[in-house]
């Protein structure tokens, strides 16, 4: 049986976990991952060096790290959540890419003061700006959305939707004054139509 190592609370091990569910593969998830249990220690860095979760174990033993590598291999391997068509292809991986790079890093500073109440991020200017950067970001995923298709590559559910799908789930959670964004909206309400989806958002976890 797969093995996942990491907390639910971690939306890159939730990724995994919808995925593996959308798949129907049975797996075997362990708590690791701060404050449950330190992935800085050598059972856990001999598997990622970096410290940080998830960590994916094959049924074969092989070793994969980094959530979108794992979905991506997942969905490749199993035969689904990926297109073969080459422009639809190219559209997931492109926003699973965007995800990681663009829309992630703005809404941290957002996620640390609102929701995590880490100190240290209590400048209401930084608050101010992280919001606004990662609206604007979100501005551009809504304008993506208003193109009419069901999913983000297409017509059909992809891992590129799981990617997104958690990231606007965090949006909607974080307790902000929200820029309305009904497409978003509305492809969010689909995808938690979706029962991997209901367990993988829900409205206790961020």
């Amino acid at each position: 049986m797969v093995r996942v190592l990491g907390r639910v609370t971690s939306i890159n091990v939730r990724k995994v976990l919808w995925a593996l569910d959308e798949l129907g593969i049975s797996y075997e998830r362990e708590d690791w991952g701060l404050p449950l249990r330190d992935p800085k220690v050598p059972e856990y860095l001999a598997l990622n060096p970096n410290g940080s979760v998830p960590v994916f174990v094959d049924d074969d033993g092989f070793v994969l790290w980094e959530s979108n590598a794992v979905i991506t291999y997942l969905a490749h391997t199993r035969g689904g959540l990926l297109f073969s068509e080459h422009h639809a292809l190219a559209r997931a991986l492109q926003w699973m890419s965007w995800q990681a790079t663009e829309l992630n890093p703005p809404w941290m500073y957002a996620l640390h003061a609102l929701v995590r109440k880490t100190p240290g991020y209590d400048d209401p200017a930084k608050i101010a700006e992280s919001t606004a950067r990662w609206t604007a970001k979100m501005d551009i995923l809504e304008a993506e959305l208003a193109r009419g298709r069901p999913f983000i590559a297409g017509d059909d559910f992809s891992i590129a939707d799981i990617v997104l799908g958690l990231s606007i789930h965090r949006w909607f959670i974080v307790p902000f004054d929200h820029k309305p964004m009904p497409h978003a909206q509305a492809y969010y309400e689909r995808l938690k139509q979706r029962p991997a989806g209901a367990r993988w958002m829900p409205d206790d976890m961020v």
